[in-house]
């Protein structure tokens, strides 16, 4: 196009919000065999009512190639989902491949989209991890959450429920994607199975999301946790659900709190991120077992399900 080309593209205004969207933003959905045909017609939905270039990608050749690699290097071995007879272990890397996988495709994309259309340069890949999930370690470390900008990662999953919900009038689809259980697809979906979040979590996001406020903003360890959420869920959970909930999430945080120095970096629109390297400033490494606290909660369970009274500090 020569000199007046480049003229006409810095000049060059949108009409519309979508048009906007079309030129700067590209939606990719990476479906594997255990993707639900329902979540890649929500996805492709919802790429079209905000204006985005969206394509579709199969990923089962790229995840298949490596582990094959893998089968080669040792001896023929083939690891298989739990759902096939596989171990945890086997279940968690099968799935764990599958998520990298998209991260190393993520890149490869940006990098060669602006080429296929005839333009310069590259795009920034954008995660999708919210702070519940970060906050729990539920998810792959450098996998589709690794990115350049992760413009949700400081807003917890009900915050991000509620925003949906309000733009919703605007963008339809948002209504089937908020009534659809949420789940990774990472295992392969059978009569009797559907992978499901809260299952994996063994806690449910709005629980998640109390546990990190806890956490985060009013600095509560194991016991402190405990004390406040006997009060506060004491309609819902007897003191012995409480404290089991409790030292689910304290064991499942401390075993992935690594993953937070790693993290992506966010847009912190509220104050309880976990983020470590930019804005939770705590250890990523804990005694995982929290042998005192946990021992604490025992005890004041002990006296509560006796009957004892005044044990537990009313939450303030």
């Amino acid at each position: 196009e020569g000199e007046g080309g480049e003229e006409m593209r810095d000049c060059w205004l949108p009409r519309n919000g979508k048009e906007l969207v079309g030129r700067l933003f590209t939606t990719c959905y990476m479906k594997t065999s255990n993707s639900s045909s329902d979540t890649e017609q929500r996805a492709a939905q919802l790429a079209q009512e905000i204006g985005s270039n969206h394509i579709c990608v199969d990923m089962d050749e790229v995840v298949s190639a490596s582990v094959a690699v893998f089968s080669q290097a040792m001896g023929g071995r083939v690891p298989k989902f739990k759902v096939y007879g596989g171990s945890q272990t086997e279940n968690l890397a099968l799935q764990n491949v599958q998520a990298r996988s998209r991260m190393v495709m993520s890149y490869l994309f940006a990098q060669l989209l602006p080429w296929t259309q005839g333009g310069r340069g590259s795009y920034l890949v954008l995660g999708s991890a919210n702070v519940d999930e970060s906050l729990r370690g539920y998810l792959t470390k450098y996998d589709c959450s690794s990115a350049d900008l992760n413009p949700i990662g400081g807003i917890s999953k009900t915050d991000l429920r509620s925003f949906c919900r309000y733009m919703s009038p605007r963008y339809p689809e948002l209504k089937n994607i908020l009534g659809a259980k949420p789940t990774a697809e990472l295992e392969p979906i059978t009569d009797s199975h559907v992978q499901n979040d809260e299952d994996d979590m063994g806690m449910t996001y709005e629980e998640l999301s109390t546990f990190g406020r806890l956490r985060k903003i009013h600095l509560c360890g194991p016991l402190g946790m405990f004390h406040r959420l006997v009060h506060m869920w004491r309609d819902k959970c007897t003191p012995q659900q409480v404290a089991e909930k409790v030292k689910r999430f304290f064991h499942c945080y401390s075993i992935n709190r690594h993953k937070m120095t790693v993290l992506t970096p966010s847009y912190h629109a509220e104050n309880y991120s976990p983020d470590d390297n930019r804005f939770d400033l705590r250890p990523f490494l804990y005694e995982n077992s929290w042998a005192w606290q946990f021992a604490s909660i025992d005890k004041e369970l002990a006296v509560l399900e006796e009957g004892g009274r005044g044990v537990v500090p009313s939450a303030p």
